[in-house]
């Protein structure tokens, strides 16, 4: 059975009143391939979407964590690793 690999990042910068989403995934699509949905915009909009076709699994996730990288570096994080660093500088509501 293959995995199914998701990724949930957000970017929020107040200064610039900037929110974003940056949401992907990899399925198994009905001819025998993978599928790598894209969708990103503003937190609280739709956004826009985008759908990569792919023959091999192994090709999905390279491209999969091809974006997740360059998505980290310009600073989007997951929820999990917001929360993290907001309770590292003691900012986190209880």
């Amino acid at each position: 059975m293959p995995h199914t690999c998701r990724a949930m990042l957000y970017r929020r910068d107040p200064q610039k009143n900037m929110a974003r989403f940056y949401a992907m995934s990899i399925e198994p699509n009905l001819f025998g391939g993978y599928a790598l949905s894209r969708r990103w915009g503003r937190i609280g909009c739709r956004g826009r979407e985008c759908l990569e076709l792919f023959d091999d699994e192994h090709e999905a996730i390279v491209s999969f964590l091809a974006t997740l990288r360059r998505k980290r570096a310009k600073g989007y994080l997951s929820r999990d690793a917001r929360v993290n660093s907001f309770r590292s500088c003691g900012r986190h509501a209880d």
